[in-house]
């Protein structure tokens, strides 16, 4: 009798828990690639067949408040041979905008534009023998998974605008308490049957020394008429011994049937670059693209890529041109 109390006693108080608490909606996706790649290059460490596998999973948890805020959280793990978190950040909104908080890629990867959004496996040559060089227009400042707050406002019409800040912290070290600070911007309009989206984004990094601040700015533009949609973007990246300038263009069309093909290039020189003040270097890819929908979430893309990469005078060794042909098959759930 008292073990049959006990347990009465027990299912009342879950019960009446369940019945005060507000519980969030939840939403759980996740994704999965496969690569085969075949690299044709004049760097021998470079040359040959490839695989690569990665993974993601995202979770996201979403409660609306009494007095009409959303209040979401939202974590990432991915998975390319090691598993790891890789964003975990908290989102309030309401009618004066939105605030996010935490480990997620700052207002430049949410407003800033690069040529290859167009495409859905964006070029990867492989390029190993610099690390000074950028190989897209993406802007790249800003956009790692780093604690930073950011705010977005009210969407205007048709304009979007953002602004984020990342405090690296106290540092006894010169160069490394580097603060981060970002502006975006997005405005999209019709023009004679045509969508038209501009997007801008600028980001500077602060030096703790008396080295030249890092900076980035970008510039885009995409059009969308019918089945065909076309990007041109440009990006600059200057820092202490750098002096990058990319441009950028793609152009897809949907063919129907589950087929879409594109075709891309960018083109980046390094006016300054840190392994030589007296001669920078450059590198281009020309590539096109097509994919297939095999079913409900479940497609394949086929890239080929071909590349030219000019390395400084003190390193002309480095130089090297080559093409990439990659399949990939990609699910989502």
């Amino acid at each position: 009798m008292r073990k049959l109390l006990i347990n009465s006693t027990a299912l009342a108080t879950v019960a009446g828990l369940a019945a005060s608490a507000s519980f969030a909606d939840v939403s759980i996706t996740a994704t999965s690639e496969f690569a085969f790649s075949d690299r044709e290059s004049k760097v021998v460490a470079s040359n040959g067949t490839f695989q690569t596998q990665s993974s993601e999973v995202g979770m996201t948890f979403t409660n609306k408040t009494d007095n009409g805020l959303t209040v979401s959280y939202n974590t990432q793990f991915t998975s390319a041979g090691t598993v790891a978190i890789d964003e975990s950040a908290l989102s309030i909104s309401g009618g004066f905008g939105k605030i996010v908080l935490g480990q997620k890629d700052g207002v430049t990867g949410t407003y800033g534009m690069g040529a290859e959004d167009l495409i859905a496996e964006e070029s990867n040559t492989g390029l190993t023998v610099s690390a000074t060089i950028s190989t897209g227009s993406d802007i790249a400042l800003g956009t790692n998974d780093n604690n930073k707050v950011a705010y977005h406002l009210p969407a205007m019409g048709g304009l979007t605008v953002g602004a984020s800040f990342e405090d690296s912290g106290a540092s006894a070290t010169a160069n490394t308490a580097t603060d981060t600070t970002a502006l975006g911007a997005r405005y999209v309009t019709e023009l004679n049957g045509m969508a038209i989206t501009l997007a801008a984004a600028n980001a500077t990094t602060e030096t703790a020394s008396t080295l030249a601040d890092t900076k980035a700015d970008n510039m885009g533009v995409k059009v969308v008429r019918g089945n065909i949609s076309a990007i041109y973007a440009t990006t600059n990246y200057t820092a202490d011994g750098e002096d990058r300038s990319t441009t950028g263009y793609s152009i897809s069309y949907n063919m129907g049937d589950g087929l879409t093909i594109g075709a891309y290039s960018n083109t980046s020189e390094d006016s300054v670059d840190l392994d030589s003040a007296s001669q920078g270097e450059s590198y281009s890819v020309n590539g096109v693209e097509a994919q297939y929908t095999l079913a409900a979430g479940l497609t394949a893309v086929l890239n080929v890529d071909n590349y030219d990469y000019d390395a400084p005078t003190s390193n002309a060794a480095g130089s090297d041109d080559g093409s990439l042909t990659k399949l990939t098959i990609k699910a989502a759930f």
